[in-house]
């Protein structure tokens, strides 16, 4: 059995369309709210947090939800497409509302299109697995995460086009007021729509899920069909142990991006554009090893090559509080770091559904998102109230704490491991569990 990947790319188009909004909402929204409407930094994060908050109980109730739908269109299909619509919509008004300097339409609009965008994350990522064997999961991950990250570039790409920048006095940069940001709402709401579309048009859920399973049907013996089943005892404390590590690595991870352009300026006293090439190195390393890390994970196992991220995600944090200047061992450190990154990113969640039942993909899809959002709410106040008490010199300890404790409950997960195996008909199946 092999990975259709034709049509997982295909379905990747649904996450591409997320990621291209969220890297426009993560670069132009703060520069908008701070520079062009006059918020303070502490209003414009708060705002700026909301997605995380909205993101701890949208995901997992409108997973679920989907999990219970049944449509001409599917389960799945409907919450992306219809949820693209509505939030193309109201980028159009956002744009508008920004045209017009209105702060308050600005942001009742931008609190609807963070509400509407959180009810398709979920099934979004969940339509991958519902078609996919469970042993190609993290391939299959690995070409939805390469995918979904070309959204981001285009969006980068389209903003560095339409969008001039200039710098602040302390060495920042923002997205000069004299200018119409009306161009780069439309490209992005369209470049939405038409991923979106053709994800629709191309892939029919239901046809191709109704054929999943019958490829999948001697695959999974161990998937019991009720979904209201209690999981077994050692299955959910298995679950419950994932959940913690990804929540303990995300902590760790977020840590860093977030706080690092101005460790930089504090600890190294350089510019505050100092770091973006540091932390563009380990994005595009881990773009370029998916794939890659896909097919490593198929031969090593999935706990195995997540536990080898983490530990070399956790060396490159120690190694980096020996480094006291900019250098050229950093753009090799946070290469690394995007190697481990993307070696956890594309196990882990294929092993948190790889224990859901049949029928509670999204659900489960959810309660991951949940656990990675509920890091990125946290770790901002706790790493930044350390900092204030301690420095910036405690940005690395705390990295590496919580990525080794990341470790230990990882070395506790004893289910939704998978590995090619062959077998003695020389057909190349697939089994789970360790």
């Amino acid at each position: 059995m092999k990975l259709n990947t034709k049509r997982t790319v295909l379905i990747g188009f649904a996450f591409m369309s997320i990621l291209a909004f969220w890297q426009f909402y993560d670069q132009v929204i703060p520069s908008l709210l701070e520079y062009r409407f006059g918020l303070d930094t502490f209003t414009t994060n708060a705002v700026m947090s909301a997605d995380n908050v909205l993101a701890l109980f949208m995901l997992p109730l409108f997973g679920a939800l989907s999990d219970r739908t049944h449509t001409r269109l599917g389960k799945r299909t409907p919450f992306v497409l219809f949820g693209t619509i509505a939030a193309v919509a109201l980028m159009g008004v956002l744009a508008l509302f920004t045209a017009k300097n209105d702060l308050v339409g600005f942001f009742i609009a931008l609190m609807a299109l963070l509400l509407v965008m959180s009810t398709y994350r979920s099934p979004a990522v969940a339509y991958m697995p519902d078609v996919t064997p469970k042993a190609l999961r993290s391939k299959g991950n690995a070409i939805i995460n390469l995918v979904g990250y070309l959204g981001g570039i285009f969006a980068t790409v389209m903003m560095m086009i339409l969008l001039r920048s200039e710098k602040t006095v302390e060495g920042g940069s923002f997205y000069a007021n004299d200018q119409s940001f009306t161009p780069i709402f439309l490209v992005i709401a369209a470049f939405m729509l038409v991923a979106v579309l053709v994800m629709v048009f191309t892939v029919r859920e239901n046809k191709v899920v109704a054929a999943a399973r019958e490829e999948m049907k001697n695959d999974e013996p161990d998937v019991v069909t009720a979904s209201d089943a209690k999981l077994p005892r050692d299955v959910r404390r298995s679950l419950l142990f994932i959940l913690l590590s990804v929540f303990l690595w995300y902590t760790a991870y977020n840590a860093v991006t977030t706080v690092f352009s101005r460790y930089c300026v504090e600890m190294w006293q350089v510019d505050l554009s100092a770091s973006s090439g540091y932390l563009l190195t380990a994005t595009i390393v881990a773009i370029a090893a998916f794939v890659p890390l896909g097919w490593l994970s198929g031969k090593l196992g999935r706990k195995k090559t997540i536990l080898v991220g983490v530990v070399l995600m956790t060396a490159c944090y120690a190694s980096a509080l020996l480094v006291h200047k900019p250098s050229a061992i950093m753009y090799l450190l946070f290469g690394l770091v995007g190697v481990g990154w993307a070696a956890i990113n594309i196990n882990s969640f294929p092993m948190v559904v790889e224990m859901s039942r049949s029928g509670d993909v999204g659900r489960y899809t959810g309660y991951y998102y949940a656990f990675s959002m509920a890091a990125q709410v946290t770790t901002p106040l706790l790493s930044g109230w350390l900092i204030t008490q301690m420095g910036y010199q405690v940005l690395f300890p705390y990295a590496v704490l919580f990525s080794a404790l990341a470790f230990v409950t990882m070395l506790f997960v004893r289910h939704g491991d998978s590995k090619d195996t062959k077998k003695a008909s020389l057909l190349e199946n697939f089994d789970a569990g360790d």
